[in-house]
């Protein structure tokens, strides 16, 4: 019975993402502010609306800043995988608040479908106008990585949502401005809040998935075990478990039966290369087991 495990290898979180948070965290504090002095003067629910969204992104950039700096903690005797485990709980918090932030936006939105007051649509297109140009600006910025990375992906999601809520408020506004149609505010608001809930929901399904160890949603295990029944030597795959540490940090460990006596090192390069280069699997963890060790553990 033989033993092998790839060295540690964790996700690279390189400073250029770290400038790139703190800028479009930086751009949104300033234009949160001026929605939500534009959203007072102009009484329009739609710019609140937008200017709590901007809010909550501040919060998730705030939150995937700090996730990022937690991880790099090195791994203690308590946390031996270190806490890259952060970034996951950072990405669920971040859904878990675009819920809250929907929700809030639906209440809202139904007390003003009761009621509609009067809006200033003109000021209200200019105002969501800047916040567009705020939104696709962090979009541009955070496009780095926000596919490898859950975290990071979690603030974009909540930097897109917002870009589609600006265009909501800014159709809204040019509605009430030229047919002084009031209730396109409150209908823009339950549209941003329709949007938030899509666009968290797979955030939140994928986080979920990473904290209950499920395997990533782009290895097929049944497809993993057969690439490595079909390696010479190899008569059987048992124990197989793959999952997701981290964004970008897949893990694996299984217990391999061998017709080899004495299996040498050539197996396990020839399996490690396998799941590198077929599954983009790199911190494997294997134990082999002759067939006649088999073959006793299942007599006993």
């Amino acid at each position: 019975m033989r033993v092998d495990q790839t060295q540690s290898h964790g996700p690279s979180h390189s400073v250029s993402n770290t400038k790139r948070l703190g800028i479009t965290l930086g751009l949104v504090l300033v234009y949160m502010v001026v929605e939500v002095v534009g959203g007072l003067i102009t009484n329009s629910l739609a710019l609140l609306a937008d200017a709590g969204h901007m809010l909550s992104d501040a919060g998730a950039l705030g939150l995937a800043l700090f996730a990022i700096w937690f991880a790099r903690r090195p791994a203690t005797p308590r946390h031996t995988y270190g806490y890259y485990r952060t970034e996951i709980l950072a990405a669920l918090a971040n859904a878990a608040i675009l819920v809250v932030v929907a929700i809030y936006i639906f209440i809202e939105a139904y007390q003003r479908f009761r009621e509609s007051p009067a809006v200033a649509g003109a000021p209200v297109v200019v105002v969501a106008a800047g916040g567009l140009l705020i939104n696709l600006s962090g979009l541009w910025i955070l496009r780095g990585g926000k596919d490898e990375n859950l975290n990071l992906r979690g603030a974009w999601l909540h930097i897109f949502t917002d870009t589609l809520g600006s265009v909501q408020v800014i159709v809204a506004g040019a509605l009430i401005w030229a047919f002084g149609w009031n209730l396109a505010d409150p209908l823009a608001s339950l549209l941003i809040g329709l949007l938030v809930i899509y666009s968290s929901w797979n955030l939140l399904k994928q986080s979920v998935a990473v904290l209950m160890e499920g395997a990533p949603v782009h290895i097929d295990v049944d497809q993993v075990r057969d690439a490595m029944v079909s390696v010479p030597s190899v008569e059987g795959v048992h124990d197989l478990h793959i999952w997701t540490i981290t964004s970008g940090l897949v893990s694996l460990s299984a217990h391999i039966v061998t017709n080899e006596s004495s299996p040498d090192g050539s197996l396990l390069k020839e399996l490690r290369e396998l799941l590198h280069d077929r599954f983009g699997i790199d911190h494997i963890t294997i134990q082999i087991e002759p067939d006649e060790f088999e073959e006793r553990e299942t007599v006993v």
